[in-house]
């Protein structure tokens, strides 16, 4: 999850929102732990949910609460998606204990370690074919997963692949169901948007560039939609997209999750962040301070542009590559490129994750898992998409 955003004009995130009493975050009338440092809160008197007494909104929006465990039909109806003509959801509703790898029973808990699965809000997998996969996954500091993806490609290596990562504000209400929703809606619109017969690549990118467009104000629609009329406090997120076809990349972003290009170690091109932030920190950037510094000092996280009612402006930045060399795609939320946020650092990361064949599926949980080694400190989200020449 983002963990901040800026006040802005017709904004209100984290408007007159307290703060916790250990470490000073913003944190929300009704929270009962802060998310940040985890301190016990006292929920505020006389605030009213926003889900009481509005209109009984559809699954997952009931994940922006705690759960102890939704049961299986929950949990299928939450990652259902209506995809264009015959294409499927690709979630995987069933996985292995993350722990030791055995058997989750019905209680909720392994069957061998007993450990507390996670549930399939906190953690799931994409994977509409052997060349593109999605990983989603919550992290160790937070208590609910606000980050979301949405994945789809054509079955064969070289066609077509939409990858979109969305980051819930964490200051908002209810991101958790921004994200989810604004995710799978951009997905949709750049499957029906397909360009045919654009002649030269330019005429395909400008079209795909209109597209990414659309898919971010559809996007930008479906948080409003999921954002109860009551709310002072709008539900938020962030915005990352990318479409390959063929060698040409298309991409698009709002707030600071991130595309990158990275070519397979000892290519002929050098790997690339293709994205610009809207951020506090890509401002003090461009103003002469390192990389280093500003994303690592105050408001390193505070974006200024988002999706949601309160957003000034949700237009993305948008670009294109032809590439040449065989890579990865790479689209991603702050959880991962907080711990490795030079495009070459990437590149050696994954050259050590990659197994002897690649395989996006298990290179996308591998850069989760290794984002929850080094702390895991927000919702890590990573979508991959293979090139071959």
């Amino acid at each position: 999850m983002t963990e901040s955003a800026p006040a802005a004009p017709g904004a209100t995130l984290g408007k007159d929102l307290p703060t916790c009493p250990s470490c000073g975050a913003t944190v929300t009338p009704t929270a009962s732990f802060c998310e940040e440092c985890g301190a016990t809160l006292t929920p505020i008197d006389g605030v009213v949910d926003d889900h009481t007494g509005g209109e009984e909104l559809e699954s997952p929006i009931t994940l922006s609460h705690p759960v102890e465990r939704a049961e299986a039909t929950d949990i299928e109806a939450a990652l259902e998606t209506d995809m264009p003509g015959d294409t499927e959801d690709t979630v995987i509703i069933a996985r292995p204990c993350t722990n030791c790898g055995g058997v989750i029973g019905e209680d909720g808990y392994c069957q061998t370690c007993g450990t507390k699965a996670p549930t399939e809000r906190d953690h799931y997998t994409e994977q509409p074919s052997s060349w593109v996969a999605a990983c989603c996954d919550k992290g160790i500091r937070h208590f609910r997963n606000e980050d979301a993806t949405a994945v789809a490609s054509d079955p064969a290596l070289g066609g077509r692949a939409v990858l979109v990562v969305c980051d819930g504000v964490s200051t908002s209400v209810d991101s958790d169901v921004a994200s989810l929703a604004a995710a799978r809606a951009a997905r949709e619109v750049l499957l029906a948007h397909r360009p045919a017969g654009m002649g030269v690549p330019a005429s395909q990118a400008g079209a795909t560039a209109a597209a990414l467009q659309a898919a971010a104000a559809r996007a930008n629609a479906a948080v409003v939609e999921k954002t109860a009329p009551t709310s002072d406090n709008a539900a938020s997120c962030t915005f990352a997209a990318a479409v390959i076809d063929d060698s040409q990349i298309v991409f698009g972003n709002v707030g600071d999750s991130r595309v990158y290009w990275v070519p397979d170690p000892g290519s002929t091109t050098d790997p690339v962040e293709l994205s610009v932030d809207d951020s506090v920190a890509q401002a003090r950037i461009a103003m002469g301070v390192s990389r280093e510094e500003a994303e690592n000092g105050p408001q390193a996280h505070a974006i200024t542009k988002w999706l949601g009612r309160d957003s000034p402006d949700f237009t993305p930045r948008t670009g294109s590559i032809d590439v040449t060399d065989p890579g990865w795609l790479v689209v991603c939320s702050d959880g991962l490129w907080n711990y490795v946020s030079e495009a070459a650092a990437l590149q050696s990361l994954i050259g050590t994750l990659s197994g002897a064949e690649p395989d996006p599926l298990p290179l996308s949980v591998a850069l989760v898992g290794w984002a929850n080694e080094q702390g895991g400190k927000d919702n890590i989200s990573v979508a991959l998409a293979r090139h071959e020449v």
